[in-house]
C-alpha cells in the first residue's frame, strides 16, 4: 500500500470543499487585481482559479485523474510564471526612476 493511501477514504465532498475554497480565493484575488489594473497578476490568479476548476472535473468524474492533473498543473505553472513576471515588472518599474535620476 503506497504512503498516503488513507486519503482515498475521504469523501468526495471534502475534496470539493478544498477546491471550491481555493477557486474562490483565486477568483477573488483575480477580481481585486483586475480592479487595480494589475492585468498580469489578475491573469495569474485567473489561471490558478481555472486550475482548481480543472481539478474538480476529476472529482466529479468528468475526466480521468492524469488528464485533469496534467492540465491543472500547466495552468498552475503558467500562473506561477506570471506572478513572478508581475513581481519583477513591478520592482523594475519602481527602480526605473531611481536609475534615471543618476
Amino acid at each position: 500500500m503506497p504512503w498516503g493511501d488513507w486519503i482515498n477514504d475521504l469523501p468526495t465532498a471534502f475534496f470539493m470543499v478544498v477546491h471550491i475554497a481555493a477557486f474562490a480565493l483565486g477568483a477573488g484575488f483575480a477580481w481585486q487585481a483586475f480592479k487595480r489594473e494589475l492585468t498580469l497578476l489578475g491573469t495569474a490568479f485567473s489561471l490558478f482559479a481555472l486550475a482548481e476548476l480543472t481539478y474538480m472535473t476529476y472529482h466529479l468524474d468528468w475526466t480521468v485523474f492524469l488528464f485533469a492533473h496534467t492540465i491543472a498543473e500547466v495552468f498552475d505553472l503558467v500562473a506561477f510564471v506570471a506572478v513572478f513576471a508581475a513581481a519583477v515588472l513591478q520592482v523594475a518599474a519602481a527602480r526605473r526612476p531611481l536609475h534615471e535620476a543618476r
